[in-house]
């Protein structure tokens, strides 16, 4: 009778659940044995769901591919909410039908998975493109506009490097550029090519908001990437408003009024 270990081994190699290899090992009254087989079963299951949840999310690409567009890029931002530091978008090309394990909206995928899934997307991505506004020129547009202005320059920066794509899928928004695009709302939960430039913004952003945390300590910057905590409202009543901080948000705004 083949040993626990060595049946463990062979439940490895089964990837299927209509396999009937099954049958022999469920016959087997081993508590340990069936514990295995559980475990296997599960894994696979688990395994077949984000299969189908991936292609699900790959439907609007796969539309696109069949109609000849295959440099389509996903482009979504980060930073519209927060009361300090600039506003981020991501443009990301992501090879044909490529999938990639655990990519989501970002504000779906646990924190401690962002710098793993955001490499990922950096080592199989075609291209990534990176936009960048700042508090400063938010404070002169609004926000609305300077998310605009964050995915042009993801775009911009993306065609540094001599590649320009064909469509894009924009997160709920619509660009005045001559590109053919779509606005999804709610994109980075519904189109991988989103989500990958949501977690590309994302990391890249809390990246940024950490370096200002070095620069102006008591904020708890890389902690709150700049949105109102108690940790952050207690640094400005204690430390004032510092040069990242968004004047045209309240409660910025009027502290500032009142400087």
């Amino acid at each position: 009778m083949a040993t626990i270990k060595e049946i463990k081994k062979m439940l490895a190699s089964l990837d299927r659940l209509d396999d009937p290899q099954w049958q022999v090992f469920e016959e087997d009254s081993r508590r340990g044995v069936q514990q295995a087989v559980h475990q296997r079963k599960k894994a696979i299951q688990v395994k077949r769901d984000e299969e189908i949840r991936l292609e699900a999310m790959l439907a609007y690409e796969k539309a696109l591919y069949d109609q000849g567009f295959k440099m389509i890029a996903g482009i979504d931002e980060v930073g519209r909410g927060p009361l300090a530091g600039p506003v981020v978008a991501a443009c990301v090309i992501l090879p044909v039908n490529e999938k990639i394990v655990g990519l989501n909206d970002s504000k779906k995928i646990p924190k401690s998975k962002h710098e793993n899934i955001y490499h990922e997307v950096m080592n199989k991505a075609l291209a990534v493109g990176i936009g960048i506004i700042d508090n400063e020129i938010i404070d002169q547009v609004n926000i609305y506009e300077a998310t605009k202005l964050a995915m042009k320059a993801s775009i911009n920066d993306l065609t540094k490097n001599c590649i320009t794509p064909d469509y894009l899928l924009i997160d709920a928004m619509t660009l005045d550029i001559d590109l053919p695009q779509q606005s999804i709302i709610k994109g980075d939960a519904s189109s991988l090519s989103i989500a990958a430039a949501s977690i590309v913004a994302k990391v890249t952003r809390d990246k940024i908001m950490t370096d200002y945390d070095k620069m102006f300590p008591g904020y708890d910057f890389a902690q709150n990437a700049g949105y109102g905590t108690k940790g952050h409202l207690e640094g400005i009543d204690k430390y004032g408003i510092t040069p990242i901080h968004r004047k045209t948000f309240e409660p910025i705004k009027s502290l500032w009024r009142n400087l």
